[in-house]
């Protein structure tokens, strides 16, 4: 039987009856760019995750990179944020002039709240964290930190729809919650989408205005913006999505939970969540220290694996010029070296789940 890390037929395929008819909706609407689609959705996903406002973007290190214009941070600037997150998070930083400052990761593989306030200088303005893998983040200290410094806070909330920490929705802690809808996760859309979540009412429509040129009002350009907007057709999609997200979220979380129960195997070391958090189980991680080992044995018996991430965004070619050696953030590097996210996705067949469940613990 092969099993692929990730599948998104099957998501499709559980509800492709409305997939379908809404895509013939907007079609046949005759309007493709911000309509009432976009409007719904933001409506309808802010409500979902508490917060006043959302504002559909074109993809979420979109979300990110415009958060921190928006904010007003850039050249001599310095953002804190987890070294092991994707890069994409540490574009979001850079795209705008600012500095990345890295800080290594807690056992939850999110940021460290206890190694944060070390790393913060007089040229510190904010805080970026990443909820990652689908499980949310230590919160209350950040929020806190962040408070006591007067810095802004942005979350990367691309892998966490519907995580949250005591009660509280990721992206709704801070100045900006940033989201991507890739196809890949949990909330995705057919094609590239993202948006962010704002509780004021200025910032909010500033990202309305930079979105779309920096207008307001067409040919009417109050700042020097971008073109990033949700399409109609992907917000309706993700509309469609969106009213099934708990069922998906479920279905994610009843995999992971057999996969803790079930997996026995010593070489492996199984993912824990953090106490008052939640995680929507985006990525199952295992590690392992013959990972490469691991890797040639599930090919052998075709179940599919992806390493997420490889490689540390203090360490990629990009990020060379900041001159981070290897050795720098020795907890971010182990990591990078032993994880491995194992096969789960909407529509994993329990035959499947067996599959994986036995070859894991005979390896």
């Amino acid at each position: 039987m092969k099993i692929m890390p990730n599948r998104m037929d099957r998501g499709f395929e559980m509800h492709q009856k409305e997939y379908e008819e809404k895509a013939l909706q907007v079609l046949r609407s005759g309007w493709y760019v911000l309509g009432q689609e976009v409007k719904g959705f933001e409506e309808e996903f802010a409500a979902k995750m508490g917060a006043a406002h959302c504002v559909g973007l074109a993809s979420g290190l979109d979300a990110l990179w415009i958060a921190f214009r928006v904010l007003g941070i850039g050249a001599g600037d310095q953002v804190i944020v987890q070294g092991n997150t994707y890069i994409a998070s540490v574009m979001g930083i850079s795209i705008n002039g600012a500095t990345p400052v890295f800080v290594e990761p807690n056992e939850f593989y999110n940021m460290d709240p206890g190694r944060i306030e070390e790393k913060i200088t007089e040229r510190t303005k904010a805080i970026l964290v990443t909820h990652l893998y689908g499980q949310a983040s230590k919160m209350d200290e950040i929020v806190a930190l962040a408070k006591k410094h007067g810095l802004r806070l942005v979350e990367d909330c691309a892998q966490s729809h519907l995580a949250a920490y005591e009660g509280q929705m990721t992206g709704t802690f801070g100045d900006v919650g940033c989201f991507s809808f890739y196809p890949s996760k949990n909330l995705g859309a057919f094609g590239d989408a993202g948006a962010v979540l704002v509780n004021d009412d200025k910032l909010a429509e500033d990202f309305r205005v930079f979105r779309n040129y920096g207008s307001e009002k067409r040919y009417y350009n109050k700042v020097v913006g971008t073109n990033s907007r949700l399409d109609e057709l992907q917000a309706g999609l993700l509309r469609v999505r969106l009213s099934h997200l708990e069922e998906i979220t479920r279905e994610r979380c009843e995999i992971a939970k057999r996969y803790l129960e079930e997996l026995h195997n010593p070489r492996l070391l199984l993912p824990e969540v953090q106490p008052g958090a939640t995680s929507v189980w985006h990525q199952f991680v295992v590690r392992c220290q013959d990972r490469e080992e691991l890797i040639a044995y599930l090919n052998e018996r075709e179940i599919g694996t992806i390493i997420h991430y490889p490689i540390p965004p203090h360490l990629s070619e990009a990020y060379g010029y900041l001159g981070h050696k290897e050795g720098f953030l020795p907890i971010t590097e182990q990591y990078a070296e032993q994880v491995l996210s194992i096969p789960i996705y909407s529509g994993m067949t329990q035959e499947e789940q067996t599959c994986v469940i036995e070859a894991l613990n005979q390896f």
